[in-house]
């Protein structure tokens, strides 16, 4: 799926291509084919952000919307965000290293936060051990955030993201 992801960023392959050669595969791991290919998305910037979201639709949640714009009131482009819930705006970010340690992009980040407090969006930021060494953690944040803005939730996660994520001991 994260090779999916990077291969429609890379080319101007679309996803419903990677589906339909993936229909018409007869051979070996055919049905897993399948199922990653329905799960590749158009836009996704970094295999973090496809292992976010996987961890999320793979655990039942609703899926988000891949590289949301926010536009000013004059319909220009003012923020884009990894993972969206425009409808109840919410963020699920993704920060990796550069974040910490960039001070340009931290005092962005920083501007950031603020502006969207203003517009009343919550934001989530997940950092690497949210997906490799507490996925739970952060399904159960986004689950919580979810239900803080009025969506209803499962009330247990589907086991499938176990199979693909580390379970915290």
């Amino acid at each position: 799926m994260i090779a999916g992801d990077s291969l429609v960023k890379a080319t101007r392959l679309e996803p419903d291509a990677l589906i339909e050669a993936a229909d018409t595969w007869l051979g070996r791991h055919a049905k897993r084919a399948r199922r990653a290919a329905r799960l590749v998305r158009k836009g996704v910037d970094s295999p973090m952000e496809t292992r976010l979201r996987l961890l999320i639709v793979l655990a039942g949640l609703p899926e988000p919307e891949v590289n949301f714009i926010l536009r000013a009131p004059d319909g220009s482009w003012r923020r884009r965000f990894d993972l969206c819930y425009p409808g109840y705006r919410l963020i699920i970010e993704y920060d990796g290293r550069k974040h910490a340690f960039d001070q340009e992009q931290w005092s962005g980040d920083l501007t950031r936060r603020e502006e969207l407090d203003e517009l009343e969006w919550r934001i989530i930021v997940v950092e690497s051990s949210g997906i490799y060494a507490d996925p739970l953690h952060t399904l159960l944040r986004v689950r919580t955030a979810l239900q803080s803005r009025g969506v209803r939730v499962p009330k247990t996660f589907k086991l499938e993201w176990t199979r693909h994520f580390a379970i915290p001991v």
